[in-house]
């Protein structure tokens, strides 16, 4: 599975982005897609996850940021809002195939937020 993301920008605080990531292959709704995100000097972290409808998100952009997805397009989406100088960082869309366990990483994108 080949992942394109898209999206990222520049916005002023308590500005609104939508990421969006394109999956290629076979996919399955019960596989999972999310977003991880790695802020500058640090580790990558986990932002929001979907599978089979059910989301997961990390605890400092909850009720910020909303995660879905479009099993016709293999589209999942990051809408975020109300967003903060610390959700900078690159965003990388990922995927885990809960069948074959392989993962997939997008090319990540960059979100600035400043003013």
């Amino acid at each position: 599975v080949q992942l394109q993301a898209s999206g990222g920008g520049l916005v002023q605080p308590g500005g609104s982005l939508r990421l969006s990531c394109a999956a290629s292959g076979s996919i399955s709704s019960i596989d999972v897609m999310g977003w991880y995100r790695q802020p500058p000097g640090k580790q990558r972290e986990l932002v929001a996850i979907v599978s089979s409808g059910r989301t997961n998100y990390e605890d400092s952009v909850k009720g910020r940021f909303t995660i879905s997805g479009d099993n016709a397009k293999n589209t999942v989406y990051l809408q975020m809002n109300s967003l903060k100088p610390e959700d900078t960082a690159v965003y990388y869309c990922y995927y885990r195939s809960l069948t074959t366990r392989a993962i997939s990483w997008g090319q990540g994108t960059q979100v600035t937020v400043s003013s």
